[in-house]
C-alpha cells in the first residue's frame, strides 16, 4: 500500500513537543519541512505521478530515513 509517512504519525507520542519546536525552533522547522517535502515527492513517485529511475527513488528513500533519525534525535534530545 502507497502512503504518505508524516511525522505525527509515525511518532504520535511526541505530537505536542512536535507542534511546539515547530513554532518555536528554525532548525527544527527546517527538518520538518525538508522531510515533508522529501515525502510528497516519494509519494508522488509511488503513485505514478512524478517519474522516477529505480535508484533514484531508492536515495530519495534513504534521505527521508536519515531525516527522519535526525527529526527524532531532536525530538529526544530537546
Amino acid at each position: 500500500m502507497i502512503t504518505k509517512h508524516p511525522i505525527y504519525q509515525d511518532f504520535p507520542e511526541y505530537a505536542d513537543k512536535i507542534k511546539d519546536l515547530y513554532h518555536n525552533n528554525d532548525e527544527f522547522q527546517v527538518l520538518l519541512h525538508s522531510y515533508t517535502d522529501l515525502d510528497e515527492k516519494i509519494y508522488k513517485i509511488e503513485t505514478d505521478e512524478e517519474l522516477a529511475m529505480d535508484d533514484e527513488l531508492s536515495h530519495l528513500r534513504k534521505d527521508r530515513v536519515f531525516l527522519k533519525d535526525e527529526i527524532f534525535n531532536f525530538l529526544k534530545d530537546s
